[in-house]
């Protein structure tokens, strides 16, 4: 075993470590994840909240016993696989052991040790951006038309993981078109690994197609609850934090794309990023949707800065330039992850307010980072749903009703009764089992002042009451409360049919 072997294991070591350890064990599971992992038991080519690679690899992780230890391994997994792939690029660059350190070092103390915290499409989307980019500058340096197909197949995989990389395209043509590289665009097998990509996503188009397009709706949704909230010069500063202990490095790998001569071939990268930003400028895009762009870059400032520094008293900088996303990394590991209990955070909001983490979607401050408070009280919700379905009668004909799919996938997970609870909302939709014919209503309904659930609800019913609530004052789902209806007067699987209806007709929007 070589001396980079042993090396780039260890930082492949030292990541899964790191990731394991940033997530106190008071936390749950984030909401999101939860529907991600439900999607295990409904296998489709799509879905109305993403592609469905996440589904695919929530298979897996059900297989392997779907423990919090396998959640947390595949996103730390292609975290390391994104070190090792700008370890890789930094190699085809030339660059000598002290850029493979330095590359690994940025990587590794940055904003993806966030990103992997977390079972979302966000990590294999940063592997996937860096991996086409990577193909690319395999290609420019051999000229060898197998990395057309290879460029396709992660491409595919990025695709159907995030249609975000979509933009990674969107921004590169341009670049490409004005560079010299634009040759490529002459080559034959290009177009044969583009058709071998279009087939492999075709699966994909179809069931869009034959859902009628729900990512346009999902889109539309999106653009006018949450990233109508988007500030523009907002992401710009948001763009520094991701990679600030990384920043020179990043720096001089722009500068070097446009002056150093021996990547005057791989130009057109300074394009691209520009490109590729306006584009989501553009959009009003949320700023880590950007944030797959920044590890080649390093890769290239690490081969710069590892010549720039090989003499004179310039040599003395390199240990500076290692150190400097060690030092970032320590108020990061104080501040950026579940790993504060909420109440140490209450007592300490100034710091994170200055770091705009108290900010959520909807553009307002709240007492916890988002994703902290999305982390929490599903335990909670979980344990006392399967205690009210318990005293329940006629248990395979009681339906659990929640308002959101975070609440639907917590029960789902957490439950030790084989509860399958649903929603109106995300995918949930599509999975209701109406074969059965129910009696009983479990409502999980998000807190709002004068609830007029036993209004609407109750009347179809012999009786009706509250039987809990989340107490967990920190959770996002704070006072959620569970409802109990039993005994139904009318058929009310009709009206269950008529608001999937009426949910998918909206959908379709």
């Amino acid at each position: 075993m070589t001396k980079k072997t042993i090396i780039v294991l260890g930082f492949i070591i030292l990541k899964f470590v790191l990731q394991y350890l940033l997530i106190s064990p008071e936390y749950d599971l984030q909401r999101d994840e939860y529907l991600h992992l439900d999607q295990a038991h409904h296998l489709a080519w799509g879905y109305l909240s993403v592609p469905p690679v996440t589904s695919w690899l929530s298979y897996i992780i059900f297989l392997l016993g779907n423990s919090v230890f396998w959640i947390r391994f595949f996103p730390a997994l292609f975290g390391a696989l994104t070190l090792l792939v700008v370890w890789k690029t930094i190699e085809v660059l030339k660059g000598n052991l002290y850029a493979l350190v330095l590359g690994a070092t940025c990587i590794l103390f940055s904003s993806l040790l966030r990103i992997n915290m977390l079972y979302q499409p966000n990590s294999l989307d940063v592997l996937c951006w860096t991996g086409f980019y990577y193909v690319i500058i395999q290609y420019i340096s051999t000229q060898k038309p197998k990395w057309f197909f290879i460029g396709a197949i992660v491409f595919v995989f990025g695709f159907l993981n995030k249609y975000n990389i979509l933009f990674l395209l969107i921004g590169l043509l341009p670049a490409l078109l004005l560079s010299g590289q634009r040759k490529i665009l002459v080559e034959k097998k290009l177009y044969a690994a583009l058709i071998l990509g279009l087939l492999l996503i075709m699966p994909n188009i179809l069931w869009q197609f034959n859902n009628h397009f729900p990512i346009v709706h999902h889109m539309k949704v999106l653009s006018q609850t949450q990233l109508v909230n988007v500030d523009r010069e907002g992401f710009l500063k948001e763009q520094i934090l991701f990679f600030i202990g990384s920043l020179l490095v990043i720096i001089s790998g722009l500068y070097a794309l446009l002056f150093y001569k021996p990547f005057e071939k791989y130009r057109l990268f300074f394009g691209s990023l520009v490109f590729t930003l306006v584009v989501f400028m553009y959009f009003k895009a949320k700023a880590y949707y950007a944030i797959g762009i920044y590890p080649i870059y390093i890769s290239f400032g690490a081969v710069f800065l590892c010549q720039v520094l090989q003499t004179g008293w310039k040599r003395y900088l390199k240990p500076v330039f290692i150190i400097i996303p060690l030092l970032f990394f320590i108020p990061m590991y104080n501040l950026a992850f579940p790993n504060k209990s909420p109440e140490y955070i209450m007592k300490n909001p100034e710091k994170y307010k200055k770091l705009g983490m108290l900010r959520w979607e909807d553009g307002k401050d709240h007492d916890l980072p988002q994703d902290f408070a999305d982390m929490l009280g599903w335990k909670e919700l979980a344990r006392k749903t399967d205690s009210v379905y318990e005293l329940t009668p006629n248990k395979k004909e009681t339906l659990v009703l929640c308002d959101n799919y975070g609440q639907a996938g917590a029960i789902n997970y957490y439950s030790k009764k084989g509860i399958k609870a649903v929603s109106f909302n995300a995918d949930y939709v599509n999975w209701f089992n109406l074969d059965i014919r129910y009696k009983n209503l479990i409502r999980i309904k998000t807190y709002e002042e004068n609830n007029p659930e036993f209004q609407e609800t109750g009347p179809f019913f012999q009786s009706s009451k509250i039987a809990g609530e989340i107490t967990n004052k920190y959770a996002r789902e704070y006072k959620t409360t569970i409802y109990v209806f039993t005994n139904a007067k009318i058929n009310i699987n009709k009206r269950i049919e008529a608001e999937i209806k009426e949910e998918k007709n909206y959908n379709k929007q």
